[in-house]
């Protein structure tokens, strides 16, 4: 007999530093100011580009954002240092990204009523990673006392429902009847700070989610996972360098391409048809239609994109009911934007609606999770 996998119970958590657009724009404007006078003769000869001035509103009508969450506020808004001031910890200690990993676990173990006793496997799925081994996905396992295996993935924008599919795939094929799904998305230490066209987007945030067999289900608030979708292509529009390799070309492993950047503009007119389409063909396969979906939880990277693509698939703006937007507050947290647009807005659905969980960008990468509320 085929398992019918439930998605159960999902945690957030959220840091308790916060930094809104005035603030941040602050801090840029007066680093541009200081960068252009410390560098005004070479600006003059041509040499080097002056640093424009951005602004609070320019922000917010590019991006939808107002203010983003950061695990740790100072430096960043330090002018002679623009990133954020993490002490490094002990090999003997918790490392920060299973700190927060932890947290949002517990929540989503409380939300699906369960223990860890109860956990077969572990998988932490994000844009970066604090170190390339152990596993933190180990590490997180070992601090909840989980029995069994855990490991780690990376897939950008798309980690969470990436990892979702893997532990979907996981119950569907017996080989763990329940799997903690993470996503401490820890990316203020990825972000270019000095850069006017993508020092806004990012916030931190860690969220979770428990998917298991419907057999052990004791949650009651729980969504049948009905199937999963995955498509990627290839694209340099979305790229950070940084890795082990950079000390073999020495180069600066910090240096601007080592960082996130990405060009926009072909972003949003690559990635805005490729998820419309995705939604569309993966509600087809069970003869659904756009209009028949109660709930579209998306990837919150920018409000234009989201915009467009429930236009695109409902001929007209979806309500923030139907599509709730989260990162005004949140910004843009990678994987787990989708995530946390489910754990906010998902209880007040009925038995038998229709969902979508959704994630487009890096890679290009989109995931998708069909769920009916059980």
């Amino acid at each position: 007999m085929t398992q019918q996998v439930v998605l159960s119970g999902t945690g957030l958590w959220t840091p308790k530093h916060s930094i809104s657009n005035q603030e941040l724009i602050g801090a840029y404007n007066a680093y541009a100011d200081q960068y252009n006078a410390e560098n005004a003769a070479d600006i003059e000869a041509g040499v080097l580009q002056a640093k424009p001035h951005s602004s609070a509103e320019f922000v917010e009508k590019a991006s939808g954002i107002k203010s983003r969450y950061i695990y740790e506020k100072e430096g960043v808004l330090d002018i002679n240092r623009m990133r954020p001031a993490i002490a490094e910890r002990g090999e003997d200690e918790l490392s920060n990204q299973a700190e927060i990993a932890v947290e949002a676990a517990k929540k989503a173990m409380q939300a699906a009523n369960k223990s860890a006793s109860d956990i077969d496997a572990v998988i932490v799925s994000c844009a970066y990673l604090q170190r390339s081994y152990p596993a933190i996905a180990i590490e997180v396992q070992a601090e909840l006392g989980i029995q069994g295996f855990g490991f780690d993935m990376l897939v950008a924008c798309s980690a969470a429902t990436f990892g979702m599919h893997r532990a979907y795939e996981m119950v569907k094929a017996e080989t763990a009847k329940c799997v903690l799904v993470i996503n401490p998305e820890l990316v203020s230490p990825q972000i270019n700070y000095t850069d006017r066209d993508s020092h806004f987007i990012f916030g931190d945030v860690a969220t979770a989610a428990i998917l298991e067999s419907a057999e052990t289900v004791s949650s009651a608030n729980a969504y049948d996972v009905l199937s999963t979708k995955a498509f990627t292509q290839f694209s340099s529009n979305i790229r950070s360098n940084h890795g082990y390799m950079n000390r073999a070309n020495d180069t600066d492993p910090y240096g601007p391409d080592k960082l996130f950047h990405q060009e926009g503009r072909k972003v949003f007119k690559d990635v805005c048809p490729l998820a419309a389409e995705h939604i569309k063909e993966h509600l087809a396969k069970h003869d659904l239609v756009p209009d028949n979906l109660s709930r579209w939880w998306l990837h919150q990277a920018n409000i234009n994109m989201n915009t467009l693509i429930s236009k695109r698939l409902l001929g007209r703006d979806a309500s923030r009911e139907e599509a709730p937007i989260v990162l005004d507050r949140y910004a843009n947290t990678a994987s787990a934007g989708s995530v946390i647009a489910f754990n906010l807005y998902n209880e007040d659905l009925s038995s038998g609606d229709y969902g979508i969980l959704c994630s487009f960008g890096a890679g290009y990468s989109i995931g998708s999770l069909l769920v009916k509320k059980r």
